[in-house]
């Protein structure tokens, strides 16, 4: 029995993939437990709706990163921190305190999205990219100044 499937099911496929399923297997559970459809032409309809409209929202999603990220290109951060010695900061700079500076000038970004391979441990300015989706990385200007 063909089935298309709802959602992930380990083994047998992704959402959306149509799959050979054993007659009972499908029946008694696939069906029921709400992780596939039997295939006929109304469900595979349905399915290519559903892809369109994913598709559609994935390239609106897309487009306002586009977007964030020209209004992040014109943003330069200053972050005051305090010093010990010459230019070596008492503590670091984590993700956190740059998204917590990007909310402040008005943009709400995840700390996640900001890549840092290791904390910011010195004064000066440094390029920090932002992933802003899986096609979308931009870059902010980030200033490290002394308190």
């Amino acid at each position: 029995m063909e089935v298309i499937l709802i959602k992930d099911v380990d083994k047998i496929g992704k959402a959306g993939a149509v799959v050979k399923a054993k007659d009972g297997f499908a029946r008694n559970f696939l069906i029921p437990n709400g992780l596939a459809v039997p295939m006929t032409s109304s469900n595979l309809k349905n399915l290519e709706a559903q892809k369109q409209k994913k598709a559609a929202q994935l390239e609106q999603l897309k487009k306002e990163s586009e977007e964030l990220k020209a209004r992040l290109a014109s943003i330069s951060l200053t972050i005051p921190a305090l010093i010990q010695g010459e230019d070596k900061l008492y503590g670091s700079i984590h993700a956190q305190e740059i998204a917590n500076a990007l909310s402040e000038e008005g943009i709400t970004i995840d700390k996640s999205s900001i890549v840092l391979d290791e904390p910011i441990k010195a004064l000066g300015i440094y390029e920090v990219p932002v992933r802003l989706h899986a096609e979308v990385l931009a870059k902010i200007k980030v200033w490290i100044v002394k308190k």
